[in-house]
């Protein structure tokens, strides 16, 4: 079974101090946000996130958790480990450090996760489910070991973005590529054929 987690350490004052910068500014003018959750102690969903704010022009927003993974918490091996609770349980919503305050600006956001156990992270849905996404552009992205999306933006929109206007399934972006490539990529998602989808 390839059960793609990118694991790592637990988050650092620094990455916090990171995320913190990385936040929309209330006196951005773009309409464009990047929102990710990174776990790995190699940042590899960060990675992309910074190239694909960079592609695309947009405000950059680090989803962080309020209560930091350990090492431990993210074992997927483990049984009883956090995250392997949380994800056994559709329910589970991790709290979130901090919100977008500017929110209402943006008419497209791109949401970043690593793949665990073929879906979101379930701190992804905490985030969505802080904002009124209604009628907002909603283009889920994703890092993986193995997996491919799958149903992961389904999920996420059916659970916690339903009224939100999504562009699906996504796609799995490995080996933090090239700026160009990603606007390659993001052009051909708002082809008149392709965008939006619900």
């Amino acid at each position: 079974m390839a059960i793609s987690l990118l694991f790592g350490a637990c988050q650092t004052n620094d990455q916090k101090a990171a995320a913190a910068d990385d936040a929309s500014s209330a006196n951005s003018s773009k309409t464009t946000l990047v929102a990710f959750f990174s776990a790995s102690e190699e940042r590899v969903t960060a990675q992309v996130a910074r190239t694909l704010a960079e592609a695309t022009d947009a405000d950059l927003f680090e989803i962080v958790p309020e209560k930091p993974y350990t090492v431990a918490d993210l074992n997927w091996k483990d049984q009883k480990s956090r995250s392997t609770i949380e994800m056994k349980d559709s329910a589970a919503r991790p709290a979130v450090e901090g919100k977008v305050e500017n929110m209402d600006q943006y008419t497209t956001i791109y949401v970043g996760f690593p793949i665990w156990w073929y879906t979101a992270p379930r701190i992804v849905n905490t985030f969505l489910e802080q904002y009124d996404l209604t009628g907002k552009t909603i283009i889920p992205f994703a890092t993986s070991g193995g997996s491919d999306m799958g149903k992961s933006g389904e999920d996420l929109k059916l659970a916690s973005a339903p009224t939100a206007n999504w562009i699906l399934p996504g796609k799995v972006l490995n080996g933090n590529p090239p700026v160009d490539s990603l606007k390659v990529w993001v052009a051909g998602l708002f082809a008149d054929d392709n965008a939006p989808k619900e």
